[in-house]
């Protein structure tokens, strides 16, 4: 597994609440990353394609650095400054013009120098011409001449991307080129299941913060990974609660984007602690999930932590599926993102859904099996009418959907369209994939 070629990246770092993540939406022109007034908000680097005067790049947000804490989330964030360091191109060092120059500011340029990388060095929140003479109190830095905007306000954001611009290392503006467009596999799940873990067992490397701490992953990470020839985009998420447990806003922005992160994927792994089983909220997240039409994956991670035979894999399978009831067809994957066990085979299945979304069944063989299905069980009758299904064909793919034509629609009720779809599966398979099965008038 290899990353393909990348666009130049831009990486914003600075002290906490210097206003990081509102410059990244300003300069996405869109709420990409959650802002909030508590201090250290953003922790993990969260990645999004920009474009300026026809240069891409990719912007990078990170969390608030501070060098020299004990704290085990703020070293953590330190990692992760440190890598987006590692990999960018140029570096936004983001200041705060109301505050001044400050001790920390004054650590990270020590550390931003030695690292010979190009450095713009931005000072915010200067809103009006009142606080402009405060940048040049920044010169004290020793990175060059400072630049002031206002995030918020948009001031001098436009002249602050052609500077970025200008700064951009010249490259080749040429991108790996795929056949097929990339598959979106989000990563869904209660907090602390394992599912940054899985992302780094698949990446092989610490691209995203993994520590004990439920609730550590608050926004939504896209990682783009060539796996087998397949370009894939991984997304990890925040992980679901209960909506009675979301209290604070900042949780529930982190929810309303996880929920979006599954609606703008192709296929999507419900992650389930092996330890705990298979709860009630996650059957709610494994609905949702379906709800969408996203292709699903049941990924039981953590199986380490259990005697992980393949006759308890059996058993724990079989559970499992007297639990999913009409889920049955969802796929069920073990996996330990602590030994690797079992992740090649979770991206595998992941792939083998996404292609199950994209078939088309002919029309000819679909009314061989309806046929065969209402012979053996003819659909009931509505009031004293027979209700007679005529011909089906199918009308869209990804997801799957099949028109039945019959001659009264509204006498097909859930039971008997519970059948069809049964059977259809039976019939052509579409494994891990909703259907949708729709009923009219001939």
């Amino acid at each position: 597994m290899t990353s393909p070629n990348e666009k130049p990246v831009v990486a914003i770092v600075g002290r906490p609440n210097v206003g990081k993540s509102t410059l990244f939406n300003r300069i996405l022109r869109q709420r990409a990353a959650i802002v909030d007034d508590v201090p250290g908000v953003t922790r993990d680097r969260l990645y999004a394609e920009a474009e300026w005067s026809n240069r891409r790049f990719v912007l990078v947000d990170t969390g608030g650095y501070v060098p020299e804490s004990n704290d085990l989330m703020e070293q953590a964030v330190r990692e992760q400054v440190q890598y987006a360091m590692d990999e960018a191109a140029l570096i936004l060092f983001v200041v705060d013009a109301r505050s001044g120059v400050t001790t920390l500011d004054e650590e990270i340029a020590r550390l931003l120098s030695r690292s010979q990388k190009p450095v713009l060095l931005v000072v915010n929140k200067v809103d009006s011409h009142v606080q402009e003479t405060a940048v040049y109190e920044f010169y004290a830095l020793g990175l060059g001449e400072p630049f002031g905007v206002s995030a918020a306000e948009g001031r001098a954001t436009g002249d602050l991307l052609d500077r970025i611009v200008e700064k951009l290392p010249e490259t080749a503006e040429q991108e790996e080129e795929h056949t097929d467009e990339a598959v979106h596999v989000a990563v869904v799940g209660r907090p602390n299941v394992g599912k940054s873990s899985f992302v780094n067992a698949v990446l092989g490397e610490d691209k995203l913060i993994v520590t004990e701490i439920p609730g550590t992953t608050r926004d939504s990470i896209d990682t783009r990974v060539v796996y087998r020839d397949r370009d894939l985009v991984l997304i990890d998420t925040a992980g679901l609660r209960r909506r009675s447990k979301v209290r604070e806003s900042l949780e529930f922005y982190s929810t309303v984007r996880t929920h979006r992160a599954i609606r703008r994927s192709d296929v999507v792994l419900v992650m389930v602690g092996a330890d705990e089983g298979l709860t009630s909220q996650d059957k709610k997240i494994l609905e949702e999930v379906i709800s969408e039409r996203r292709g699903v994956v049941l990924v039981i991670n953590k199986w380490d932590l259990l005697q992980h035979d393949a006759d308890l894999a059996n058993r724990y399978r079989e559970l499992l599926e007297k639990e999913l009831r009409i889920y049955r067809y969802v796929p069920i994957v073990f996996t330990s993102a602590k030994t690797g066990r079992g992740i090649r085979r979770a991206l595998d299945t992941a792939v083998e859904v996404w292609e199950e979304r994209q078939r088309r069944i002919e029309t000819a063989r679909i009314n061989e099996f309806l046929q065969e299905a209402v012979t053996a069980y003819p659909p009931p009758a509505y009031g004293s009418k027979y209700v007679k299904i005529k011909y089906a064909s199918q009308v869209d793919t990804n997801p799957p959907v099949f028109a039945f034509f019959c001659n009264i629609p509204k006498g097909i009720k859930a039971p008997y369209r519970q059948y069809l779809e049964n059977r259809l599966r039976e019939k052509f398979g579409f494994r891990g994939v909703p259907l949708i099965l729709t009923f009219r008038k001939k």
